[in-house]
């Protein structure tokens, strides 16, 4: 089954878990730090500029954002992490609601795939490692994104996916680079949605 991309919408932006939608339909998630890139992925991914907002102000938004792709597919963007200037209210916020899009997701059972973003300019940080402690834990499924890599010279980027493919977190899951800018990886990251939704 194909998707057409032209029929792509937000279809809400969840601020609690009773807001999530119900309808039984495929979800990946799209995890990592507020400013690794997810919004720009997204749009990469569906070949739109602006459908998910790119913040000014990293970490500002704590929604859990649902795109509805051809009334088949919902792709789930969570609240960025690790983002610094923060309050201790809205990072217990923040906690509360990525919690519960695991804990009290009524369709959680329909969760294909958790796309864990992680920038390849630098190692995981504390929270990235954190997060994906918990996908191991948890057993949901998951691969890593590489993201940035059009901002890394020759070099840079053998040694940084090198050691990031040698992460003992990583090692045995699919490792995508990707460059939002580029389009890199925009292929192999929807074969992977694809194989992993059965779609």
């Amino acid at each position: 089954m194909s998707l057409n991309l032209q029929k792509s919408q937000l279809k809400i932006s969840a601020g609690l878990p009773r807001q999530f939608p119900s309808d039984p339909r495929p979800q990946v998630a799209f995890s990592g730090r507020s400013n690794v890139g997810k919004s720009s992925l997204i749009n990469a991914l569906l070949g739109r500029k602006n459908l998910a907002r790119v913040s000014s102000a990293p970490g500002k938004t704590i929604t859990v954002n649902f795109y509805d792709i051809d009334g088949k597919l919902y792709l789930v963007d969570l609240p960025g992490y690790g983002f610094a200037k923060r309050s201790p209210e809205e990072k217990r916020q923040w906690s509360a609601l990525t919690d519960g899009f695991f804990t009290q997701n009524k369709n959680i059972d329909r969760l294909s795939l958790v796309l864990q973003l992680v920038d390849s300019r630098i190692p995981p940080t504390a929270d990235d490692e954190m997060m994906l402690n918990f996908l191991r834990e948890s057993g949901l499924p998951y691969a890593v994104v590489a993201t940035k890599v059009d901002k890394l010279n020759a070099t840079e980027r053998k040694k940084n996916l090198e050691a990031l493919r040698n992460h003992p977190l990583i090692s045995d899951v699919p490792l995508i680079p990707f460059s939002s800018l580029k389009g890199e990886g925009k292929e192999e990251l929807w074969k992977t949605i694809y194989r992993f939704t059965e779609l």
